[in-house]
């Protein structure tokens, strides 16, 4: 099944017919360690573009207690899918986008800018700048009366930047954090080829070729080194990874509402 969407009003391109396909990088963050004892499911759902998923599965999501969305895409990315099939469903949305678009996110640097210890870099750089939108997210999370769902395009990069923030507020151990990230690994092929449609339009309109960034972001070293240097650069810089998120107004009235959350049986 297919869903037209128009373009970015800034773009003289057609309008892009979106292939609706199933997520292949959700999960439900329930069963991880967390202060207190083990993270519930049915709080907290991490996953890929859900933009496009069809119409089927975003009924079986809210019939599985979805009741928010965080959309941590950038403008030119939702310009292109928009809400999707969740968009005729009773959830709430908030957008959040972690970076001010696509192109300005792309590394100066080239393809040694993807390697996983640079990525961890940018990923410590995001909390640092995107504190005031990570904080707002675990407050919608915290307040929301069912589950709620986080993406981005892939689910890897801003939606386990969140995914990480959360667990740390959690009173999650690193490694129980770098365990979840780096789930995601196996799921690279299958998440590259669902995004080529959506994100190969979008970076090729700005000059960009989504096979070769893939390519570039292929490594020796194991992807958990990303979410390791982003932990240790944060302390590096702020002694707590969550301060940026604090000064930005992260409460501990939130926190604790969070850990009371994520505990109820």
């Amino acid at each position: 099944m297919t869903i037209t969407t128009p373009a970015p009003a800034a773009s003289a391109a057609e309008p892009f017919a979106v292939e609706l396909s199933a997520p292949v990088n959700l999960r439900d963050l329930g069963g991880i360690p967390i202060a207190g004892g083990v993270l519930r499911e049915g709080l907290a759902i991490r996953a890929d573009d859900l933009s496009v998923i069809t119409e089927e599965d975003a009924r079986a999501l809210v019939e599985r207690g979805l009741t928010a969305v965080i959309d941590l895409r950038t403008g030119d990315e939702t310009a292109i899918t928009g809400r999707g099939p969740l968009a005729a469903q009773p959830v709430a949305y908030h957008h959040l986008p972690l970076m001010a678009s696509i192109g300005a996110g792309m590394p100066e640097e080239g393809p040694a800018a993807l390697e996983h210890l640079a990525m961890g870099e940018m990923y410590a750089r995001m909390v640092e700048q995107a504190a005031p939108q990570l904080a707002s997210a675990l407050a919608i999370i915290a307040l929301s009366p069912g589950a709620t769902a986080f993406h981005c395009a892939a689910g890897r990069d801003r939606t386990g930047v969140l995914a990480a923030t959360l667990l740390l507020a959690l009173g999650a151990d690193d490694d129980d954090i770098v365990t979840d990230y780096a789930r995601t690994e196996a799921n690279m092929p299958a998440i590259h080829e669902r995004m080529r449609p959506a994100m190969g339009v979008l970076l090729a309109r700005l000059g960009f070729d989504l096979e070769q960034l893939s390519a570039a972001a292929i490594s020796s070293e194991p992807m958990e080194v990303s979410m390791r240097t982003m932990l240790a650069r944060l302390r590096e810089r702020h002694g707590d990874a969550l301060a940026p998120l604090r000064a930005a107004g992260l409460s501990e009235d939130t926190v604790a509402r969070l850990r009371r959350r994520a505990l109820a049986g």
